[in-house]
C-alpha cells in the first residue's frame, strides 16, 4: 500500500462483495438486536476474494490443522443497534494442546488500517505455533475491509494510473494534479461506497471486537495487535478496560500525535531505517555495491529519484518505474531487514535501467496481485485513516511545512507531507486529533518498541504505554531492525510474549531485549 498520511502501516503480506452462502451463516443469525447470542457456522475457508488479496485457500497447519472461517454479523451503525447489520469475515485455528489448558482465543489484528486477518494469519501461523498450544488462534477482517463489506474507489485499471502520479509536486501545476487526482480518488470511493464510509472509524473496529469476544464465549479479550493494530487495541481498552485480558501491543503507533505529528515522524522512522541499511551494507566485507560509503549509497539513491522524476525506466510492462514507485519499493524493503538484499539487488539493477524489483516491492506495498488486480487495502486504508483523523491538511499547508519534512528526511520527506492532503476532500469528517487509549483498570498490556522499526518509531511505545495510564502499559525494548519485534524470532522478546499471553507472567517494565 502507499506510505499512510501517519505511522499505521500494514503487515508484510496482505470481488468485492461478501461471500454469502460459504461465510454467512444464514439460520444461526439471530434477528438484529441479539447479535450477542448468534452461532458462528464455521467451515472451510474459501479462497481469499480480490479484496483480500486473491490466491489459494490457506493451507493446513503443520500437524493438519485445518482453517476454520465464519462471518460474524455487527450493526452497521453501532448507535443503531437495532438497524442493519454487515457481516465480519472470521478466520481460526484451534487450540493445539489439552482442552483443560485452553485459555480461550487470541484476536490478532495485524495493522494497515486496511490488512485483511483473514489472509495474513494463516501466512504467519506457524510463528504462532507456541501461542496455539492455549488458544485457538483468531484473527478477522475489520469492517471495511476484505471480505467484510469492502470499501471500494477506483478500478484495477485507474488504481494503476493513481500509483503511478507524480506524488511530490514542484510546480503549483504538479501541485494543482496532485490535488484533482486525490479528490477523485475521493469522490470514487463515496460514489461506490457511500453507505460504508461513516462506519470504518477504530471506534467501530473495537465495538466489533467486544461483541465477537461474547460470540467466541470468551469473557476477556485476548489480543495480539501489531502496528495500526495497537491503535485498535488501546482503543478497545479505553472503551471496555474491564474486559481486556492478557494483550501485547508489537510495532507501536504513537496515540498522542496528530497526523502530520505522526507523518513527521515516519518520515524519521523511515530514513533510521535507510541510514541503516547503507551502514549495514558498507560495513561488509565485499564491497557494497550500491554504494562506497554510507552517504555514498544514500546520494545514489537521492540521484536515482530525481532522475526518474522526468525519465522513469521500463518497469513491468506496461508500466514504467516512476519516482513514485520507486520512492514506495524502497520504502517497502526498508520493513524488514530480510528484504535489505532485495533492495540492494533493485537498485543495482535500476541504476542500470530495469526497474522491475523496485515496482514488484512498490506493488506489494499498494496491495497489487501480479495478474493486475488489487486488494482493497489501498482504499480502506484511506477510508479509516480519514473517518478516523479530525485535521484537514491543503496543499498551501503542507507547502509550507515542507523544510521540516525535508529536515527529517531527505528521501521520503517530501512524499510523506504531500501524503497529508488525502484526507483534503474526504466526504466523511474526522473523528478526533488523534486516538484516546486511557485505560485506567485495564489488565497489564505488554507494550514493545522496536528501536529500528521505519512505520511506527520507537518512541511511540513508550507513549502508548504512558497514555493507557499507570500500571496498564508495561514497556519492552528490542534493539533491532524492521517493523516489529516478535516476528524478529529474537528470544528474549519472544520469551516475554509467550511468558505473559501462556502463563500470564508480565515481564518486569523497562526490559531491554537485543
Amino acid at each position: 500500500m502507499a506510505i499512510p498520511s501517519r505511522p499505521r502501516a500494514a503487515a508484510l503480506t496482505t470481488g468485492v462483495l461478501l461471500l454469502g452462502a460459504l461465510l454467512a451463516g444464514c439460520d444461526s443469525t439471530p434477528k438484529t438486536g441479539d447479535l450477542t447470542k448468534q452461532k458462528l457456522d464455521w467451515k472451510d475457508c474459501p479462497a481469499p476474494s480480490e479484496a483480500e488479496g486473491g490466491g489459494p485457500p490457506p493451507s493446513p497447519l503443520p500437524g493438519g490443522a485445518e482453517w476454520q472461517c465464519a462471518t460474524m454479523r455487527a450493526p452497521l451503525d453501532w448507535a443503531k443497534p437495532k438497524g442493519d447489520t454487515i457481516g465480519i469475515a472470521l478466520i481460526r485455528a484451534k487450540a493445539s494442546g489439552p482442552a483443560s489448558e485452553r485459555i480461550g482465543s487470541l484476536v490478532f489484528n495485524f495493522g494497515g488500517p486496511g490488512g485483511s486477518g483473514v489472509t495474513t494469519l494463516p501466512a504467519f501461523g506457524e510463528d504462532y505455533a507456541a501461542l496455539r498450544t492455549r488458544y485457538d488462534l483468531v484473527s478477522f477482517d475489520p469492517r471495511g475491509v476484505g471480505r467484510s463489506d469492502p470499501v471500494k474507489c477506483e478500478s484495477n485499471a485507474r488504481l494503476d494510473v493513481y500509483f503511478q502520479q507524480d506524488a511530490t509536486p514542484d510546480t503549483t501545476n504538479e501541485e494543482n494534479q496532485l490535488v484533482n487526482r486525490t479528490r477523485k480518488f475521493n469522490d470514487a470511493c463515496e460514489r461506490n461506497s457511500k453507505q460504508i464510509l461513516p462506519h470504518v472509524r477504530t471506534t467501530d473496529a473495537a465495538r466489533d471486537m467486544d461483541l465477537m469476544r461474547q460470540v467466541l464465549g470468551d469473557d476477556k479479550l485476548h489480543y495480539f495487535g501489531i502496528s495500526y493494530g495497537t491503535e485498535l487495541g488501546g482503543v478497545y481498552a479505553h472503551l471496555f478496560p474491564k474486559r481486556v485480558g492478557r494483550a501485547v501491543f508489537d510495532a507501536v503507533v504513537d496515540p498522542t500525535q496528530t497526523p502530520e505529528e505522526g507523518a513527521l515522524g515516519q518520515a524519521r522512522g523511515f530514513q533510521l531505517a535507510l541510514d541503516n541499511f547503507a551502514d549495514d551494507c558498507t560495513s561488509q566485507i565485499e564491497d557494497c555495491p550500491v554504494g562506497d560509503t554510507p552517504q555514498d549509497v544514500k546520494d545514489r539513491i537521492a540521484g536515482l529519484l530525481k532522475s526518474l522524476e522526468n525519465k522513469p525506466i521500463p518497469g513491468i510492462p506496461p508500466r514504467k518505474l516512476t519516482q513514485t514507485a520507486a520512492t514506495n519499493g524502497i520504502a517497502q524493503s526498508l520493513y524488514s531487514k530480510d528484504f535489505w538484499e532485495y533492495l540492494t539487488e533493485g537498485l543495482q539493477d535500476a541504476y542500470e535501467g530495469d526497474g522491475r524489483i523496485l515496482m514488484l516491492l512498490s506493488d506489494s506495498m499498494n496491495g497489487r496481485t501480479e495478474n493486475g488486480q488489487y486488494s482493497n487495502i489501498a482504499a480502506a486504508n484511506v477510508a479509516i485513516n480519514c473517518a478516523d483523523e479530525k485535521p484537514r491538511y491543503d496543499a498551501a499547508y503542507v507547502r509550507d511545512n515542507l523544510p521540516a519534512f525535508r529536515a527529517a528526511s531527505p528521501v521520503f520527506g517530501d512524499y510523506l507531507a504531500w501524503g497529508m492532503v488525502g484526507c483534503t476532500d474526504w466526504p466523511v469528517p474526522g473523528a478526533a486529533d488523534h486516538p484516546d487509549v486511557h485505560a485506567p483498570g485495564s489488565a497489564p498490556i505488554l507494550v514493545i518498541g522496536n528501536t529500528g522499526d521505519p512505520a511506527t518509531p520507537y518512541e511511540g511505545a513508550h507513549a502508548m504505554a504512558d497514555a493507557l495510564g499507570e500500571g496498564v502499559g508495561v514497556e519492552l525494548t528490542y534493539k533491532g531492525q524492521g517493523h516489529g519485534a516478535y516476528d524478529s524470532k529474537n528470544r528474549c522478546v519472544q520469551g516475554a510474549v509467550n511468558g505473559y499471553l501462556l502463563n500470564g507472567e508480565v515481564p518486569e517494565a523497562n526490559t531491554v531485549c537485543s
